[in-house]
């Protein structure tokens, strides 16, 4: 009896709980991207991709294209706005109250493609490369030489967290594990070759006394610290950005180093002395329209970055 109760609760959980009836579809669009969830069958799916081929030449007088526009089933991998997205197929069961259930069976699931997103980003910002037996390491990016050890780490922190945050949603994110030692090494290395010394020297130069290392700058109230970032606290992190800052194209062609004007303590904008500062940061001078002072400001300095009081701050944001 307990055979036959074992093979009746397994040919249970491979049976479906709703009927091929109860028909659905969710449309889900950002930008000139988007995704079709359909509940049905394959020819549902293609009379749908049809009508839709024929919405979008009559009515927008645009063309869809074939070869973007596929039909996967929800068990393979679609990618959408950066993500792979399926619909897990599980028939694992775990105690749920007083029966088991299977938990993760027909949920979406959210996966970072490791190879066609984060790889690609490594290699063009020469931040690794691929060995001869196709082993990867990390590498100096040597055109960050010229900027201050605090410049450096803060180019590669906003690069992880730009990373981390946007995939904090995976179900595979602890695979961002090697990504971030890449990163990691990669800014040791370029320290390294800035002092012409060794990542190993570096860090025990520069212990935190947790058991990593940190980077010293002086300010104009004393000594700062900062900290490699640590990737798993963009898992934490309940806001979400996308944004990759260009704090190496930023960093790299400043006049002047970061720090010493951070510790000026001098509103570039107002004049105002003797107050803490923040860094104020364009994708490009030639996108500002020199209609406001800090526009007016930025374009006269030809800088991508502008230190001013947290009051004028608030005044560019929301003027």
């Amino acid at each position: 009896m307990l055979k036959r109760i074992k093979a009746t609760q397994a040919l249970m959980r491979k049976t479906p709980c709703s009927p091929k009836t109860d028909k659905a579809i969710k449309y889900i669009r950002y930008a000139d991207d988007f995704i079709i969830g359909v509940k049905g069958s394959r020819a549902d799916c293609e009379y749908i991709r049809r009508r839709f081929a024929e919405f979008i030449s009559q009515s927008l007088k645009m063309e869809l294209s074939e070869e973007k526009t596929l039909i996967t089933h929800s068990n393979q991998y679609a990618r959408f706005l950066g993500y792979d997205i399926r619909v897990r197929r599980d028939s694992s069961v775990k105690p749920h109250g007083k029966h088991l259930q299977r938990t993760m069976n027909g949920k979406v699931e959210l996966c970072v493609p490791f190879d066609d997103k984060i790889m690609p980003f490594l290699f063009q910002k020469s931040i690794a490369q691929q060995q001869h037996n196709g082993a990867i390491e990390p590498i100096a990016r040597k055109f960050l030489y010229s900027c201050t050890d605090l410049e450096i780490v803060t180019v590669f922190n906003s690069e992880l967290r730009g990373i981390c945050n946007y995939y904090a949603l995976a179900s595979n994110f602890n695979k961002l594990s090697f990504f971030a030692y890449l990163m990691e090494y990669s800014c040791l290395k370029t320290l390294a070759g800035k002092h012409k010394t060794t990542s190993r020297q570096i860090i025990k130069k520069n212990p935190d006394g947790e058991g990593g290392w940190h980077i010293t700058y002086k300010t104009k109230k004393g000594t700062g610290h900062r900290k490699f970032a640590n990737f798993m606290d963009c898992k934490k992190n309940p806001w979400f950005s996308d944004i990759i800052t260009s704090a190496s194209l930023v960093h790299g062609s400043a006049r002047s180093p970061f720090e010493s004007r951070l510790a000026a303590e001098v509103c570039e904008l107002c004049g105002k002395t003797g107050i803490p500062l923040e860094m104020h940061h364009v994708n490009k001078v030639k996108n500002l329209k020199g209609k406001t002072l800090w526009e007016t400001t930025m374009i006269a300095k030809r800088r991508k970055t502008i230190a001013v009081c947290v009051r004028c701050h608030c005044k560019i944001h929301h003027p």
